[in-house]
């Protein structure tokens, strides 16, 4: 072979190995990690939790941007205009990217999105006022019984986790409660802690927020959460609601599969950190590992999951 056509060949495998060798240098430079929430949310505090620790995993930093809008909507609407070269990261949450197409057009359909890694959960939990008359689960129950409608649950938006949650509730435990929708969890606080509404109907790292101004009487997960040791699950108390709201990180779907599972991987990485699981632990979020390879597989069971449950919420009436 002459010089020449061994030049073009070695300039040719060069330009083919680029890419790949780009993507296994990933990142260097700032990744922008877009909220579709406000600021001092659930997203944005686990996001919070995530930049501290992305430079340590992967040398370089995370900013943090907010973009709120139509309950996320208007971000996951725009997702896909991004470039898909991984500089440019999504929060993304459930039920929400799922039960707003199903409801009508948000300008995004839930398979259009590419969540790449579900991070974590914020289970449910009925809150009261430190000093309400309703010191346990069975106390709020009891009163629901006797006087339907008048127990009224502040919560964090319409056809959301904290609305679901609710339903589940009025069903479980026979009762009828009044849901609320406040437009975040932090107005939903307030009105709680305002005595506006009887109890809230919120997210458990709310109490972790709110120190002993309220007094948690269940919350909907698996185990006791590290940081409430004496709250009990709705499932000790005889009630089978474990749930609340998934939180992760979704990419452009221009992203190739090898940026996809980067990201991913970057992501359970931090997952498995132990100072940020003691944040995390700490502020009341469960964490979960649900990776990019294991996606299609629970966004095809939480789709019929929240299925069933769009109809309680009006969904599709």
């Amino acid at each position: 072979m002459s010089i020449k056509k061994t030049l073009i060949a070695t300039s040719l495998a060069l330009m083919v190995a680029m890419p790949a060798l780009a993507q296994s240098d990933f990142p260097t430079k700032p990744i922008t990690y877009i909220i579709p929430f406000n600021a001092g949310g659930e997203s944005d505090l686990s996001a919070r939790f995530q930049q501290a620790e992305w430079k340590e995993h992967t040398g370089e930093d995370v900013i943090i941007q907010y973009q709120s809008g139509a309950g996320g909507a208007q971000a996951w609407s725009q997702l896909n205009s991004i470039p898909g070269d991984g500089y440019t990261i999504m929060g993304i949450n459930l039920p929400h990217t799922v039960l707003q197409p199903m409801e009508g057009s948000v300008g995004y359909k839930t398979d259009e999105l590419t969540p790449v890694n579900y991070f974590h959960y914020t289970p449910n939990a009925i809150f009261v006022t430190k000093d309400s008359e309703y010191k346990t689960l069975q106390d709020l129950i009891d009163y629901a019984k006797e006087n339907p409608g008048a127990v009224t649950l502040a919560g964090s938006g319409a056809k959301s986790a904290n609305n679901l949650g609710q339903l589940q509730f009025d069903e479980l435990a026979g009762v009828k409660t009044t849901y609320i929708p406040f437009s975040g969890t932090g107005p939903s606080i307030t009105a709680v802690l305002g005595s506006q509404t009887t109890a809230g109907f919120n997210y458990a790292t709310s109490g972790a927020n709110q120190g002993d101004a309220m007094r948690m009487l269940a919350v909907a997960s698996e185990k006791r959460l590290p940081a409430f040791p004496d709250v009990p699950t709705f499932k000790e108390l005889g009630l089978d609601i474990v749930g609340g709201a998934y939180r992760g990180v979704a990419v452009p779907d221009s992203a190739s599969e090898e940026m996809r599972q980067k990201i991913s991987d970057i992501v359970t990485e931090i997952n498995q950190d132990p100072d940020f699981i003691k944040k995390m632990e700490d502020g009341g979020f469960v964490l979960t590992n649900i990776g990019y390879e294991q996606m299609p597989e629970f966004m095809k069971k939480m789709k019929a999951e929240y299925a069933k449950s769009a109809a309680a919420l009006g969904i599709g009436n």
